[in-house]
């Protein structure tokens, strides 16, 4: 079971971004569309918005997407 692809993950991103911006509400619907679901990006932006560590965020963005499997 594992991560949706990149790629498919890249074309159902628009209609997640409610979902994300209920998840993590300080990062604005555009920083989350240009981020495009992509895990590094998303990790990043969460980083550096909430002041938490790289891992912290790197673990949301891994069960958020897991929850869109």
């Amino acid at each position: 079971m594992g991560l949706p692809s990149a790629d498919e993950l890249k074309g159902k991103w628009k209609q997640q971004v409610g979902a994300a911006k209920l998840a993590w509400g300080k990062l604005t619907e555009d920083e989350l569309l240009q981020a495009e679901g992509r895990e590094e990006k998303l990790a990043g932006l969460i980083q550096e918005r909430y002041a938490i560590t790289r891992d912290e965020a790197e673990k949301q963005v891994k069960d958020f997407l897991g929850k869109l499997r």
